[in-house]
């Protein structure tokens, strides 16, 4: 074991001398990390804030009803509410909310109009049918959905209280009064609807934006930077000191040892460095620090045997590098550390379970919905896979350093 430990000491302070490993596991990630979340932070916020026009040419009740319910949605935070004059001014100022090239000395801007047009309210109340007009564009597709559901929710709930006050009406038999049918109208939009959705909150294993985005390019990059240990017997065999080591009385496995704490060590403090500066710099909210701490070990030994395998079994440093290279891109894609794959569902989403990459950001999302009982199947999953590819890579090492 000691010996083991003199020769990762020696591979840790040349490691240390050499900048690729710095730049590999904390720089580079690191860097992404704040780039991606600077970019697609703002999609994590929750916060929706739209700009609408309203042009009230009715001034009925019915008009009355509804830019009052705007009103709520004003009071609320989720839009500002602006009345204007005409359909053609409201026209312009959504074209304007759209156009990213319009300066603010071109006029006010919205992202989506109301026009109640005159004689509204007359034909909603005489059975006739009115009509709610909604002026959106491409440019602002969120904020005119959202203008296009409101102003669908309270024409359904219109026609609900029409439907009501029409049924008692034929049931009761006797000539409308203008009077009764107000009351009617009153009572049916004061009565609770019978089936009502409530929103109850629960506990979310669904990663914020900036943590996801943090936990995968310090997984990314992890893969990178173990390679600097696990393929230290193809650099030393390219620099000759293979052979010097062979010559020593010491245990063979004393050096496959020492270039697996190599890369153990390596794994352990980048990720513990990135974990420690994306709070501190991102906010990133890994989760309980015992939690990730399972998860960042069982990672790294499975980020070791794949790695090793791939070192073990190449014939040169330089097709270990490619090899290695282009393992990590595989399963950094398939196991979803730039997108979400469970949003794609399908083959993709299973596939991704045979990349530790997948497995690691589902630990960190059960340990948000849990306690830290819930990372176990992701950590069993981690250690499943560095043991199995540990053993293939084994002999081939043994081998190696028997040459």
């Amino acid at each position: 074991m000691r010996t083991a430990l003199l020769i990762a000491r020696k591979d840790l302070s040349q490691r240390m001398r050499d900048r690729s490993v710095f730049i590999y596991g904390i720089l580079a990630p690191l860097g992404l990390a704040f780039i991606f979340s600077f970019v697609f932070g703002p999609l994590d916020s929750g916060t929706f804030h739209a700009e609408y026009a309203v042009v009230n040419e009715d001034g009925g009740p019915i008009a009355d009803a509804f830019v009052e319910l705007l009103g709520a949605l004003e009071e609320e935070g989720i839009a500002t509410i602006t009345e204007v004059s005409s359909a053609e001014e409201a026209t312009e100022r959504v074209a304007r909310g759209s156009d990213p090239f319009a300066g603010d000395d071109e006029g006010e801007r919205s992202s989506a109009a109301f026009v109640l047009p005159e004689g509204l309210s007359e034909r909603v109340t005489s059975g006739r049918g009115g009509e709610i007009v909604v002026i959106g564009s491409a440019g602002t597709q969120l904020s005119s959905q959202v203008a296009y559901s409101v102003a669908q929710g309270f024409a359904s709930e219109v026609g609900a209280v029409e439907v009501a006050v029409r049924t008692a009406l034929a049931h009761d038999g006797a000539p409308p009064d203008p009077d009764a049918v107000a009351a009617l109208a009153d009572e049916a939009a004061a009565t609770e609807l019978p089936v009502a959705l409530e929103d109850v909150t629960a506990a979310t294993k669904q990663l914020p934006q900036t943590t996801y985005l943090a936990a995968g390019m310090s997984v990314f990059f992890l893969f990178f930077t173990v390679s600097f240990g696990v393929s230290g017997l193809l650099e030393e065999r390219k620099s000759g000191t293979l052979e010097r080591l062979l010559a020593a009385p010491i245990d063979r496995r004393a050096i496959i040892g020492g270039k697996a704490l190599t890369s153990f060590a390596l794994g352990i403090v980048s990720m513990t460095v990135l974990v420690v500066a994306t709070t501190l710099l991102l906010g990133a909210e890994w989760g309980h620090p015992a939690g990730v701490a399972l998860l960042v070990v069982s990672v790294v030994v499975s980020a070791m045997g794949i790695l090793g395998v791939v070192a073990a079994t190449a014939k040169t440093q330089a097709q270990a590098e490619n090899f290695q290279a282009i393992i990590s891109l595989v399963l950094a894609f398939l196991g979803g550390t730039f997108f979400s794959v469970s949003q794609v569902g399908g083959v993709l989403e299973t596939l991704s379970l045979l990349t530790p990459h997948a497995w690691f950001l589902r630990g960190l999302g059960d340990l948000r919905g849990g306690e830290i009982s819930a990372v176990y199947p992701a950590v069993a999953a981690l250690l499943t896979f560095g043991v199995l590819t540990g053993g293939v890579a084994w002999p081939f090492m043994r081998k190696a350093v028997e040459r």
